[in-house]
Parts: structure tokens; sequence; C-alpha cells
């Protein structure tokens, strides 16, 4: 079994982080040897970094970062869907991933990346030296979604393309197979 967080990345009023995250869920649902935890950045609401120790040290003081050193632990793998924000990334997805350290170590992560023109390929780009800083293995496939509100039909759910279903397979498919291969070095760490 393969535990999947899908972490929807953006905490704006309206966003459509959510509708994305949760067709992202709905569609891992179906498949067989996959878990899925789905982590709504606005519900979970981590303050601003508030320990006052080095995350690497997991000497945590409040209850909030208990809760989600236990859920991220918990987790094989990580799809990230994120918005692009000036050229960049969210900084709700930042803060989320800065406050812990060892329990993202040697798990894969897939982008769903949203925006306008550029589909949100800059903010995973500025993204991506974060990841590694953290030991976050990313995935080479992943899902670029351009002007993601003409997408969200009248119940407020995300509509995907053809393109977006098959690129999210063939993501997944990887993020497994990367957890897979990954799991063993885990194992031997702990």
């Amino acid at each position: 079994m393969t535990r999947i967080m899908v972490i929807a990345g953006s905490v704006r009023p309206g966003r459509v982080a959510l509708p994305i995250a949760r067709w992202v869920e709905s569609e891992l649902t179906g498949l067989e040897d996959v878990e899925v935890d789905l982590v709504d950045l606005g519900e979970l609401a981590l303050p601003l970094m508030d320990e006052p120790n080095h995350p690497r040290l997991r000497e945590y003081t409040q209850p909030h970062t208990l809760a989600w050193s236990e859920r991220v632990d918990a987790a094989d793998a990580f799809i990230l869907v994120s918005p692009e924000y000036n050229h960049s990334y969210s900084p709700a997805l930042k803060n989320a991933l800065d406050y812990l350290s060892q329990e993202w170590h040697r798990k894969p992560a897939m982008f769903v990346s949203y925006g306008g023109v550029s589909a949100g390929t800059r903010g995973v780009g500025a993204l991506k030296p974060v990841l590694a800083a953290l030991g976050l293995v990313p995935t080479a496939a992943a899902v670029e979604i351009n002007f993601p509100g003409n997408l969200i039909d009248e119940e407020g759910r995300f509509v995907p393309s053809g393109t977006h279903r098959s690129r999210l397979e063939q993501g997944v498919a990887e993020l497994v197979e990367i957890a897979g291969a990954l799991h063993p070095l885990r194992v031997l760490a702990a």
C-alpha cells in the first residue's frame, strides 16, 4: 500500500487549488494499493513557523506541529497542487514544507501546477531547490494546468482535459514506483 498525501497548496479565498486537489483525490481513490490523504492548507491553518527549535531536531513544542509531523511521516509520497504567485510558489505551501525536515526525507513528490500562460511551471521551478533541500525526490511527470478558473464548473468542480488525466496517470505511476524504490532507504535510516 502506498500512502499518497495530496496537498492543496493555496489558502486564498476562492482558490482553485482545492477543486484541483479534490479531482486528484478522486482519481487516486479508485487505484488499487493506494491510500489518499487530502490536506487543505487552508483548513490545516499552520501559523507562520512558530517552533523555537530547528525542524531537523524534531523537538516540536506546538500541538499543530506534532499533528502535522505525524501526518507527513505516515505518507510515502506527495502530490503538491501548487499555484504560481509572482513567478514563484505559494507562501502557505513553503511554510508547510519548512515546518518539518526528516518527515519529508527520501520520499517522492509530484507537481500538479496551475497558473496563467505558464501553468504554474515557474513556481515549480522555484520550489524544486526547496524539495531538494528537504530530501524530496521530484517525479519527471507533472500535470500543468493553464487558466484553471476556466475549468471549474458551476458546482465548483475541476473539469480536467484528457491530457490532464493522462499526465496524472503517468505521474502517479512514477510516484508509486519511486516510493517503492526509496522505501528500503527510509527503513535503513530509521
